[in-house]
C-alpha cells in the first residue's frame, strides 16, 4: 500500500530556516486572515495610544501564524538551497 505524500500548506524556504509563500489555497487564506487582522490591529489598537496592547496583539497573531506554519508546513530545518 503506497504512502500518500502529505499536502503542505507552506513550502520551506530554500535558504535559511522557516517557511516561504503558501503552496495551497488554505495557506493563502491563513495569510489573508493574518494580514487582515494585523491591519485591523493597526486601526483598533493604535500604537501611539495603546503601545502595549498593539505589540501584544501583533505578537499573539504572529505566534498563531507560526503555529499554523509549524503544523501545516514542510518540516523546518536549516537549508542551504540544494534541495
Amino acid at each position: 500500500m503506497p504512502t500518500e505524500q502529505p499536502k503542505y500548506w507552506f513550502r520551506a524556504k530554500r535558504y535559511g530556516w522557516g517557511w516561504g509563500l503558501p503552496l495551497s489555497w488554505q495557506g493563502w487564506v491563513v495569510f489573508a486572515v493574518y494580514f487582515a487582522l494585523l491591519a485591523g490591529g493597526v486601526v483598533w489598537f493604535r500604537f501611539d495610544h495603546q503601545p502595549v496592547v498593539f505589540v501584544t496583539a501583533v505578537v499573539l497573531l504572529s505566534l498563531v501564524l507560526l503555529a499554523v506554519c509549524w503544523v501545516k508546513g514542510e518540516p523546518p530545518r536549516w537549508r542551504w538551497g540544494g534541495d
